[in-house]
């Protein structure tokens, strides 16, 4: 992961080639009216194309959505051809955000408000697209040589064309736009990644498909610092959600108290991610306050540390923490399963994480354990309170069985790792769950849909 360090992000200005710029303020509809001066309005319907035709530049300017308003610039096209960047803001409900490379990156959280202008730069340069905004690098996207497009998007390439303004819904604004024209050569020094192989990448299928792929579970050890995770997240198309621990007994950052909560989330709430918090141990409802808590996007616990029929806390992730102590396995997994139902129920959380962990001399004989009863137990609880059932990419859990008998019921899905270090995939399981058990869009949780705010703490366990 070492080329990981030089990335596109925070770098866009030094490095470019720059030649003379232009004022874009002029352009042209169909039906030869024009839309002309600094500050220019598209609504609904309507399309524009500027004069003149770009192959290398980058574009800088300043937009202004209005509340649900959408809006696209497209660059590369005639029309009908080359790519198109989103602009348009809001909560985080599933669609595509401002600075989306549409249907090749498409972004989940916006990094601006509606009712602000906000700066954007976008830079093609060979094959690597660019997009800031607010700053803040969001796409950083190269061409392979045999990129994977549907037929829908068949004519989604790069070449040489037109800037043009499309207005999608309400009204977006834009000013100041100006564009430098760079030498057929140049390149982005930036773009340090090698180009993914779209022939045989399942995230590229999803992006041209508009399904969102998000990896909620994702913490910052093992090395991987916020740097690496905003350049592997460009580079692979998913959008990650950026998650530290708060509680105690976890690996990673640990967050002890609310000031460490508020202190954290401003040293990421600029950063290209959704940000969550992961409740870790059993004490975590006890520790923080739900206001300091309810700042995060989402927040998401596990029943991967229970208390033990013995009142003893238990990681069943390690070992040597797991004891029967005279009990059968039948039995601890009923109190396991009991424990499971106590922390969904008492514990306000959006997302049940690493879903039906088993301890490890317990894993082989998985399908035996998670019997129809003891399934049906933990998604009667979270149906009741809305909770999403994560597809853990890391461990390949839930079970297919268990996805289909939860989709039956209309519980909403998240994806998620669970990565112990920079090295962990792009959620190969969750897509190949996707396709196994006809999961739709609507199947998919978002944070707009979280009720954990309006949930009662229950104190249950007496430590």
């Amino acid at each position: 992961m070492g080329i990981v360090m030089a990335v596109c992000a925070g770098f866009l200005t030094a490095c470019t080639q720059s030649r003379t710029t232009q004022t874009l303020d002029r352009f042209t509809n169909a039906q030869q009216e024009t839309l002309e001066g600094n500050e220019l309005k598209v609504t609904a319907g309507s399309s524009w194309l500027a004069e003149g035709t770009y192959k290398n530049f980058i574009l800088k300017g300043e937009a202004l959505t209005q509340s649900e308003a959408e809006a696209r610039l497209g660059f590369h096209t005639d029309g009908k051809s080359g790519y198109e960047v989103i602009f348009h803001n809001g909560p985080i409900d599933g669609s595509c955000k401002t600075g989306s490379l549409a249907s090749v990156r498409n972004l989940y959280r916006s990094l601006a408000k509606d009712g602000d202008w906000f700066p954007f730069e976008i830079a093609v340069r060979g094959k690597n697209i660019s997009i800031s905004v607010q700053d803040t690098t969001v796409v950083c996207y190269t061409e392979p040589s045999q990129p994977y497009r549907t037929e829908a998007h068949a004519k989604q390439l790069l070449g040489s064309g037109h800037i043009a303004l499309c207005g999608v819904q309400g009204e977006v604004s834009f000013r100041n736009l100006q564009i430098t024209a760079l030498p057929d050569d140049a390149i982005n020094e930036c773009d340090t990644m090698p180009a993914v192989d779209e022939q045989k990448d399942l995230v590229i299928r999803f992006q041209q498909e508009d399904f969102p792929v998000i990896d909620y579970h994702v913490h910052l050890k093992g090395g991987l610092t916020k740097e690496m995770a905003q350049a592997m997240s460009m580079n692979y198309g998913i959008n990650y959600g950026v998650a530290p621990n708060a509680g105690e007994g976890g690996v990673g950052r640990m967050l002890a108290n609310d000031d460490e909560v508020y202190a954290y989330y401003d040293e990421v709430k600029n950063m290209p991610f959704l940000c969550g918090v992961q409740g870790e141990g059993r004490k975590w409802t006890a520790t923080f306050s739900q206001e300091a808590l309810g700042i995060f996007d989402y927040l998401f616990t596990d029943a991967m540390t229970i208390v033990d029929h013995k009142g003893r806390l238990s990681r069943i992730y390690r070992p040597e923490e797991v004891h029967y102590d005279g009990i059968t396995k039948e039995q601890y997994m009923d109190h396991l399963v009991d424990q499971t139902v106590k922390i969904l129920t008492n514990e306000p959380a959006d997302i049940f994480a690493n879903p039906t962990y088993l301890p490890e001399d317990m894993q082989a004989d998985y399908d035996t354990y998670w019997t129809d009863d003891r399934i049906n137990r933990v998604l009667d609880v979270l149906q009741k309170y809305q909770i999403a059932l994560e597809i853990n990419a890391r461990y390949r859990i839930p079970s297919l069985k268990i996805i289909r008998m939860a989709k039956e019921r209309g519980i909403k899905f998240t994806f998620g790792t669970n990565n112990v270090d920079a090295n962990f995939g792009k959620l190969e399981y969750s897509l190949e769950a996707v396709k196994a058990c006809g999961l739709t869009p609507d199947d998919l949780w978002f944070p707009t849909m979280s009720i954990r705010r309006t949930r009662p703490v229950v104190i249950y366990n007496k430590f």
